[in-house]
């Protein structure tokens, strides 16, 4: 076995660690609330899911769309973490495109890195419905702080 083969299972059990420990962290925040959860995050995309249910409904019956912003933002957000190790940086800008409605259910998430610069991250993602139906569609920068 090679040196390289040897160092991928450390680095994968390495970063298993450090994604649970995020998601230990994110249970008692707004992460957890919304009911968020990891289903796969490289430094350059990510993607979450979270079952909407009626809590996460609006008047109308269908989810909120503050809750599929937040979906975009911590799609992003998360790869923004993976992407840079060790720093902290924060939503500067984010934009959202609603192209359908939602009654609930398992809606997925999926962020990836577009542009990077010294401090500027540049990110963009989509939500969809477990079935595929998309939902919104919304970019986003994130500035290193």
């Amino acid at each position: 076995m090679s040196g390289q083969e040897e160092k991928r299972p450390a680095r994968q059990a390495d970063h298993a660690e450090m994604l649970a420990g995020l998601a230990e962290r994110a249970q008692s925040t707004f992460w957890g609330l919304l009911g968020c959860e990891v289903v796969q995050a490289e430094a350059d995309k990510a993607v979450i899911r979270m079952v909407a249910s009626e809590p996460h409904l609006n008047l109308l019956g269908i989810v909120h769309g503050g809750v599929l912003m937040s979906l975009l933002d911590n799609a992003m957000g998360l790869a923004v973490i993976l992407a840079t190790p060790g720093e902290k940086a924060v939503t500067a800008n984010l934009n959202t495109q609603f192209l359908s409605s939602s009654r609930g259910g398992t809606l997925l998430c999926e962020a990836e890195l577009v542009h990077r610069t010294d401090r500027t991250l540049t990110l963009q993602a989509r939500v969809t419905e477990e079935g595929g139906k998309l939902l919104a569609w919304g970019s986003g920068a994130y500035r290193l702080i």
